[in-house]
C-alpha cells in the first residue's frame, strides 16, 4: 500500500466508516470507498487518468431547491470535457450532507438540446459493480470505469436518480449552465426531455469527470473565485477562462493537459463562509492537490478578501495576510512536487466592494506576485485586463457590466494570456 492509500485508509478509520454497523449499511459501496483520499474522496490514480471536468462542492446556502433537496427525482446535469478519453469515471459527492445519500441509478450520455441527450449514447454507471450506491456524509465516491469514449471539448449529460428524500444537497451553485430536475421517478434512461421540467443553474452531487487519456500529460487546476468560476460569461456557452484554456491546449499537436475548474463564487484565501465555500487554505488539498493527474495549479484568489473586509469595521485584510495565505498554498504544492503559478488580481474600480484602501492592497499583492519569485511562474491578468486609459478599471471591452467580472471576450483574453510553454515547457 502506497503512502496515499495509507492516508486514505487512516482517514476512513477516523471517520468511523469501518465499524460493524456501517459495514452492513455500506456493503454495496465499500469497494468504492476503500481507496479514498485523506478527505474521504474515492480515487483511482495513475495509468493516464486525468480530471477532465470538475466543480468544487459547497454547503447549501439559501437556494430553495438546494435546501429542500430531492425526493424520488432525477437530476440531469451538463458538463464540459476538457480532454477526451476512454474509459471514463464519474465522481459523486456528499461532502456536505448531514445523512447518507442514496443514489438509485446514474447514466452518462452525450448532451443534446435542452434536457435531451443524443439517442443511442446513454451508458449506465456502476459503483463497485452495483447500479446503486450509498454515500456517507462527508464522502465522495468514484464510479467504476464506463466503457464510453468522451471527446475533448464535448458536453456530456449526467443523470442521477435520487430515490428517497435527500435532505439539504451538496451543491455547486454557479454552474453557468442550465441543468434539469424531473418531477418524479427514475428518468436516467430517458433520451427525451419530457420528464425534466424544472430548470436549475446549479450542479448537485456531481464533482468530477475523470478519463483515461494517453494524450494528456496531466491536469492543470484552475483554482480561484467567481472569476475562475465564470460568473459573467454567457449561460451554456462554456465560456469561462479555464474552458478557453482547454480549447487552446486541445489545439496543440503535442500532448496536452486536462483542465479542472475549481473556482467558487465569493471564495477567499483566508476566510470561509457559507455563501462562498471553504477558504482557499482549507480546500486546497481536496480541490487542487488531490485532483487526478494534477501537475500544475493556477491560483487567482484574493479580491474577495479585499472586498469583503472593506465592508467590515476595522483595518481590513492586509496584503501581508493575503501573501501569507499564498505562501501556505505554495508550500503545500511544492511538498507534492507540483508547480504553482500565481495570477495577478484584476482591477475592480467601479465595482461595489471597491475602496481606495482596497486598491492599495490589491496593488501591493500584485507587486509581490510579480516580483517575489515565490510562485513557479506569473500570469499577469491585471496587465491584460485593465483599461489602458484608466488602469484601475477593467477594460470596457472585457467588462460584463459589474466592473468586476469579465465577459466572454474578457475570459478569452485571460486564457490567451497564459503561456502554454510555461505549462508544457517540453512542447514544440
Amino acid at each position: 500500500m502506497d503512502s496515499r492509500q495509507g492516508r486514505r485508509s487512516r482517514r476512513l478509520i477516523r471517520l468511523g466508516l469501518l465499524g460493524t454497523a456501517v459495514l452492513l449499511v455500506l456493503s454495496a459501496t465499500m469497494a468504492v470507498i476503500a481507496d479514498s483520499r485523506p478527505d474521504g474522496t474515492a480515487r483511482h490514480g495513475g495509468d493516464g487518468w486525468v480530471t477532465s471536468w470538475s466543480a468544487s462542492p459547497q454547503v447549501a446556502a439559501h437556494d430553495t431547491l438546494t435546501v429542500a433537496g430531492f425526493d424520488n427525482q432525477t437530476v440531469r446535469e451538463v458538463i464540459f470535457s476538457s480532454v477526451g478519453g476512454d474509459p471514463i469515471r464519474l465522481e459523486l459527492t456528499n461532502a456536505f450532507g448531514a445523512s447518507p445519500l442514496r443514489v438509485g441509478h446514474v447514466t452518462v450520455a452525450v448532451a443534446g438540446p435542452g434536457a435531451a441527450v443524443a439517442p443511442g449514447t446513454i451508458h449506465p454507471v456502476t459503483f463497485g459493480g452495483s447500479a446503486s450506491v450509498q454515500i456517507p456524509p462527508g464522502v465522495q465516491v468514484l464510479s467504476d470505469p464506463v466503457a464510453m469514449r468522451a471527446r475533448a471539448l464535448q458536453d456530456l449529460a449526467v443523470s442521477v436518480y435520487l430515490p428517497g428524500r435527500t435532505g439539504t444537497a451538496t451543491v455547486h451553485p454557479y454552474a453557468q449552465e442550465v441543468n434539469w430536475v424531473s418531477e418524479a421517478g427514475d428518468h436516467t434512461a430517458d433520451s427525451d426531455a419530457g420528464a425534466f421540467t424544472i430548470p436549475t443553474l446549479a450542479w448537485y452531487y456531481l464533482s468530477g469527470l475523470v478519463v483515461r487519456s494517453p494524450g494528456a500529460d496531466g491536469t492543470v487546476v484552475a483554482f480561484g473565485d467567481s472569476i475562475t468560476d465564470g460568473v459573467g460569461s454567457s449561460l451554456g456557452a462554456d465560456a469561462r477562462w479555464p474552458n478557453d484554456l482547454a480549447r487552446r491546449l486541445d489545439a496543440l499537436a503535442d500532448p496536452t493537459l486536462a483542465v479542472a475548474d475549481e473556482g467558487i463564487g465569493g471564495n477567499r484565501v483566508l476566510a470561509s463562509a457559507r455563501c462562498c465555500g471553504a477558504s482557499a487554505e482549507a480546500r486546497f488539498g481536496r480541490d487542487a492537490l488531490d485532483q487526478l493527474g494534477v501537475r500544475d495549479v493556477i491560483v487567482l484568489e484574493g479580491i474577495n478578501d479585499i472586498g469583503f473586509s472593506a465592508a467590515l469595521p476595522g483595518p481590513g485584510v492586509s496584503a501581508a495576510q493575503i501573501i501569507a495565505g499564498y505562501q501556505q498554498l505554495i508550500a503545500q504544492a511544492h511538498a507534492r512536487s507540483l508547480k504553482i503559478f500565481g495570477a495577478t488580481l484584476l482591477p475592480f474600480q467601479g465595482a461595489r466592494p471597491y475602496t481606495a484602501a482596497g486598491e492599495a492592497t490589491r496593488e501591493a499583492v500584485n507587486t509581490w506576485i510579480r516580483t517575489s519569485g515565490a510562485f513557479d511562474g506569473v500570469i499577469d491578468f491585471d496587465a491584460v485586463m485593465r483599461d489602458p486609459a484608466d488602469p484601475l478599471r477593467l477594460n470596457p471591452a472585457y467588462d460584463s457590466g459589474d466592473h468586476l467580472h469579465p465577459n466572454d471576450a474578457g475570459y478569452q483574453a485571460m486564457a490567451d494570456a497564459i503561456s502554454l510553454k510555461m505549462l508544457l515547457p517540453d512542447s514544440s
